[in-house]
């Protein structure tokens, strides 16, 4: 198991030296958003009814394709600053993450509910239980990957406290595995069971079967959650973890928040962070909110699977339903993946040039 040699595989101190992972929006593309937004965003209109014609902005394009740049081929972590948080109502705002996720590839469902965006708020939602998900919660998260190739999070409003974004590469994490505990580092290539938390369609298992750390292609892949990890614990018929694969999936987990490799950072309004799952992990602090309704802590989550995705390995099918590069793949499909749904991302992976790994079914 050799050091991994990649932009990727970055520590703290890297981002803070080197922010060219950052970018600021100038003046001409945030009128250019506005225009654009303002002009189509209808509260009466599904996500759906939205193309991605509809956001004419050849400024903006210049700024997410840096972006995207870098989350695919460099570091695996971008942040795009300065969107028209000011300009724009929450709604307009979320249509403005949509046209943006629209430009980069096929937005992926999200839930159970066959969400393509999540709002990320405190809905009092209970993280530590068998079917809790982070988003809508306000506590502290574990470092996990989300279940798509890239992740976009966008921010309309911060907490009054708290609530602070932790990310670290997960290639980071190998090298300090093989470096410091390599007997236990050879444990993160075998499979286990990850939940899918109650959100499986009815054609999908209550669990999938996958290594923290696999490879395809001389490409290097890495998978975690320890919230899903230990829910599958519960699941009957899941594989149950040896004393020493547990130890050495607490002993990644450790080497995750190392200070020398978790970058933290805040997300203010008006920032657009994008991010690699495959290669980074993420995280958040506890928070504590607003009384007022209006001021609450609300944030945008789209999943994208990308027109220049890599090849998965193998083991990654169960959950992406396709291996294949350039392919519609990723997202929890949930209970309400329909005709419409599948139409949608058709439609869509066509605009893109894309393939979809399944058929729309008229009734």
């Amino acid at each position: 198991m050799p050091s991994l040699s990649h932009p990727s595989n970055w520590r703290a101190a890297d981002l803070q030296q080197d922010q060219s992972w950052i970018l600021s929006i100038d003046e001409q593309a945030r009128q250019e958003m506005i225009k654009a937004v303002v002009a189509v965003a209808d509260p009466n209109k599904t996500l759906f009814d939205y193309r991605r014609e509809d956001f004419v902005w050849p400024r903006t394009n210049a700024f997410l394709s840096a972006a995207l740049q870098e989350v695919k081929y460099r570091r695996g972590i971008a942040l795009i600053k300065g969107l028209p948080r000011a300009n724009l109502t929450a709604h307009q705002f979320e249509i403005l993450t949509w046209g943006l996720g629209l430009h980069a590839g096929v937005p992926r469902p999200q839930g159970k509910e066959t969400q393509y965006i999540s709002a990320v708020r405190d809905a009092g939602v209970s993280y530590r239980t068998g079917t809790g998900r982070g988003y809508s919660s306000n506590a502290d998260l574990d470092f996990h990957t989300d279940s798509a190739d890239i992740v976009f999070l966008s921010c309309f409003n911060k907490a009054v406290s708290g609530g602070k974004t932790i990310v670290s590469s997960s290639m980071a994490g190998h090298d300090v595995m093989v470096r410091e505990y390599p007997e236990q580092a050879k444990w993160l290539y075998e499979p286990i069971a990850f939940s899918r938390q109650g959100e499986q369609s009815p054609d999908e298992g209550p669990f999938v079967m996958q290594p923290v750390f696999s490879a395809q292609n001389d490409k290097w892949f890495g998978r975690w959650n320890w919230n899903r990890v230990r829910s599958a614990q519960k699941i009957e018929g899941a594989p149950q973890l040896s004393a020493e694969h547990h130890a050495a999936l607490e002993q990644f987990d450790r080497v995750m928040r190392r200070p020398d490799i978790a970058f933290e950072m805040w997300l203010e309004p008006g920032d657009l962070q994008i991010i690699n799952s495959h290669v980074t992990l993420h995280s958040r602090t506890e928070f504590t909110d607003h009384d007022d309704p209006d001021q609450r802590r609300l944030l945008y989550r789209l999943w994208v699977a990308p027109p220049d995705s890599e090849p998965l390995p193998a083991c990654w099918r169960d959950l992406y339903r396709s291996c294949e590069p350039g392919t519609v793949r990723g997202g929890i499909r949930g209970f309400k993946h329909d005709t419409q749904c599948a139409e949608f991302e058709a439609r869509q992976a066509s605009a893109c040039g894309m393939q979809t790994n399944f058929k729309i079914v008229h009734s």
